[in-house]
């Protein structure tokens, strides 16, 4: 069963960083696109990044972490990875991995299961 798993979640200082992976399971699976969203306690779900991966992709962020943060795809792993640095204490939430992948000729969309960050100041 095709399913994102996630990882790299955790507690970190202000000014620290931290890098969070998305693991679409499943062999058959490709990823088509894949974003990053983080929900702080009492906000709506934001999206922080996103990699479109077919044709010539490219890839897009939040103002708010512009120059912080990078995500990259390793089509190798099939995986999705968020590059974190100098890490906010605004930047606390729990992040969920969203993918749309390629499944014997359908696409379908994806939610991981969500990672706790935590940034201290």
């Amino acid at each position: 069963q095709t399913q994102l798993v996630e990882s790299g979640g955790g507690l970190v200082q202000a000014g620290g960083s931290l890098r969070l992976s998305c693991a679409a399971s499943g062999s058959t699976s490709s990823i088509n696109a894949a974003g990053w969203y983080r929900q702080a306690p009492g906000k709506e779900r934001e999206l922080v990044a996103r990699i479109i991966t077919v044709g010539a992709g490219y890839s897009e962020y939040a103002d708010s972490v512009k120059g912080r943060f990078t995500i990259s795809r390793d089509q190798a792993r099939n995986t999705v990875s968020l590059q974190m640095n100098n890490l906010k204490p605004e930047d606390t939430a729990v992040y969920y991995c969203n993918a749309n992948l390629r499944i014997w000729g359908a696409n379908y969309n994806y939610w991981g299961q969500g990672t706790q960050v935590t940034v201290s100041s």
